[in-house]
């Protein structure tokens, strides 16, 4: 079996990298600063330029006093368990030195949930970061895509991703409050409207209806912007961008096989309603960084090893 090294790593396309980074941050940046926007204008129309700062001030500090769940206790909560280092060693080893590269302070545990699924996510922070990997995925994946996989999520945790789409997540909720009080007190003033001098604010009544879908389209944009950042850090993490396109393809095949006859029969989810970019534009963006260099990881697969924990219990349901 190749063991996982980073040594030797052959160079990405550093021109095109470059191209891919500096774009990614552009949208990111522009993506914020509309969800931002969207909730100074909403704030306006309901409370006037002074409540503005006051509103935006008061995300800020909501932001900052959100009640953050342990790592372990959201692993309770998600039913997953810790997989010993010695389980899958030559995991283990690779998340080592992936996090290492990416400047984290300590590597991200590794967490196995129960789940026949084809599914990996990150929770936490920098200092106390944890990767949960589905059983379907430690079984279905070579050594080579885990260790992609595991190098686009230590990019989600490197890059804070996590705590961005955190603040874009509570910048929509502050913007849905706006537009719901905003349309309530329209609604109450509807008698005095239509029996007395008071008027309608028609316009400012639209951008309050609309303000809502349009900040979660910009917020499935950033989460889009920042799925394409972490694939481009991946495979400067790994020099191996065709694993990571490999294990995006056989992800996709697998786990939206099904999903994709029963609900979407009639053509795939338009792009402007999907969290993550198509896989196919995940996939060219990563085969323009290739080189021509063996991967340092094998095809083993991690669910042939000896060492992988058995179920002890049967996936949770989730309604």
């Amino acid at each position: 079996m190749s063991r996982p090294h980073l040594e030797g790593m052959r160079e990405l396309s550093e021109p095109v990298r470059r191209r891919h980074k500096a774009r990614n941050f552009l949208q990111s940046a522009l993506l914020l600063s509309g969800l931002l926007g969207l909730l100074a204008l909403s704030a306006f129309l309901l409370t006037g330029p002074d409540g503005v700062l006051w509103v935006l001030i008061g995300g800020v500090v909501g932001l900052i006093l959100a009640p953050r769940l342990p790592t372990p206790a959201a692993m309770r909560y998600f039913g997953a368990r810790r997989i010993d280092q010695h389980d899958i060693l030559p995991v283990a080893k690779a998340v080592a030195r992936l996090a290492s590269k990416a400047g984290l302070p300590t590597p991200p545990t590794l967490y196995d949930l129960p789940d026949p699924g084809m599914n990996s996510f990150a929770v936490g922070r920098r200092e106390d970061a944890a990767i949960v990997l589905t059983d379907g995925m430690l079984r279905r994946l070579s050594l080579r895509e885990i260790v992609a996989v595991l190098a686009h999520e230590i990019a989600h945790i490197a890059h804070n991703d996590l705590g961005i789409m955190q603040l874009a997540d509570t910048v929509s909720r502050m913007t849905r409050v706006m537009a719901f009080v905003g349309l309530a007190i329209a609604v109450v003033s509807i008698p005095s409207t239509l029996f007395g001098d008071g008027r309608v604010p028609w316009f400012g009544m639209l951008i309050l209806i609309f303000a809502p879908t349009f900040s979660g389209l910009l917020q499935f944009a950033l989460s889009r912007t920042r799925e394409f950042e972490a694939d481009l850090e991946a495979a400067a993490l790994t020099g191996d961008p065709a694993g990571l396109a490999i294990a995006l393809g056989k992800v996709d095949r697998i786990a939206n096989a099904r999903w994709r006859r029963l609900v979407l029969a009639r053509g795939d989810q338009p792009s402007l309603l999907r969290s993550h970019p198509p896989t196919v534009e995940r996939i060219e963006r990563l085969h323009s960084l290739e080189s021509d260099t063996e991967p340092a990881w094998g095809e083993q697969q991690i669910g042939q090893l000896p060492t992988i924990l058995p179920h002890r219990r049967r996936p949770r349901i989730w309604w």
